[in-house]
């Protein structure tokens, strides 16, 4: 059985950081009421030139880098993004170009904040299909200029920042001991769209638009559909949570990561946190807490590592791979 491996990780954040006490002075907002309702201290935000593809394309490079391969080594990239740098072209092909590539395929996937999860899905479905042997994945975001600045319920919660990894399709012996993706759930249910979306768009105002969001609603249907998918991988793996080595989640809030992790019984020692120095950086989320966790030396080779996010739509989704 053909498994799609990490070879490869990276990350790229912008020069910026915006403390929580900066904050203070453009919203009415507190340090200590962000802090208790979100985890979240800092985040990172783009400055001029800074772009969803250049900030895609260094962590893009820096996970070739780690896996000690060129462009000339890829066949495919996938992009999860919800602030390409255009309407059109898709954003990936910059970033092939970027990377001095000119073969294979290059596309970007827009799930919001579960993009990153819908890509390694779509990139392990290739990968094994045999329509290509390498692929990046990328999850890249410049979150803050789809913000109103003057909400204060909203523009304290994202940043931006871009995460990557290099995907190989590997003969595995077609058990749970193989290395790599072993399975991957998505869902979706477009009669939550209000309650997260932005209210602007070619097709409808011919504007990029600001990001909406209805917080409380949000936060109410999170555990419960993060608790499905993990359940579901679970469950067509027959392994368990003992197994598991590392919980990747998306980094929104800690409330609803530690909500979850509570839920299902896996303790916060096993839980990958970034949110408090990241903020909610959307697709680029959960690259980035891999790249720094695998940097590190926390997830380690044969480590059992879950990734699961939800976003606007809404979109969740998991995926269980072995690192």
């Amino acid at each position: 059985m053909i498994r799609s491996v990490v070879r490869g990780f990276g990350a790229s954040l912008p020069a910026r950081v915006v403390t929580n006490r900066e904050l203070e002075g453009q919203v009415e907002t507190s340090d200590e009421w962000i802090v208790q309702r979100t985890g979240i201290r800092q985040r990172y935000i783009a400055g001029e030139g800074e772009t969803t593809a250049s900030l895609g394309a260094a962590a893009a490079q820096a996970a070739l880098d780690r896996a000690g391969l060129t462009p000339d080594d890829i066949d495919l990239i996938i992009l999860a993004t919800s602030t390409p740098n255009n309407t059109f072209p898709a954003t990936a092909v910059e970033i092939q170009h970027r990377l001095g590539m000119n073969h294979g395929a290059a596309f970007d996937m827009q799930a919001v904040c579960t993009g990153f999860v819908y890509a390694m899905a779509t990139a392990d479905a290739y990968l094994r299909g045999g329509l290509a042997k390498r692929a990046i994945v990328i999850g890249a975001e410049t979150f803050s200029r789809l913000l109103d600045w003057e909400d204060r319920t909203t523009c304290v919660l994202f940043g931006d920042g871009a995460g990557a990894v290099v995907l190989e399709a590997v003969e595995g012996k077609g058990d749970i001991s193989d290395r790599g993706i072993l399975t991957a759930h998505l869902r979706s249910d477009g009669s939550h769209k209000e309650k997260l979306f932005v209210d602007g768009g070619p097709s409808t105002t011919g504007t990029v638009g600001h990001l909406r969001m209805q917080g409380r609603e949000v936060f109410k249907h999170a555990v419960g559909m993060i608790t499905d998918v993990i359940v579901a991988a679970f469950d067509a793996t027959k392994l368990s949570i003992e197994d598991l080595d590392w919980l990747v989640p998306h980094q929104a809030n800690i409330r609803i990561i530690e909500g979850s992790a509570k839920k299902l019984g896996i303790p916060m020692e096993k839980v990958v946190v970034t949110v408090d120095r990241h903020g909610n950086t959307s697709a680029a989320s959960i690259p980035l807490a891999l790249a720094q966790a695998a940097g590190d030396g926390r997830i380690k080779e044969g480590d059992l590592v879950l990734l699961e996010a939800m976003g606007g739509g809404f979109t969740w989704g998991s995926v269980l791979l072995r690192w």
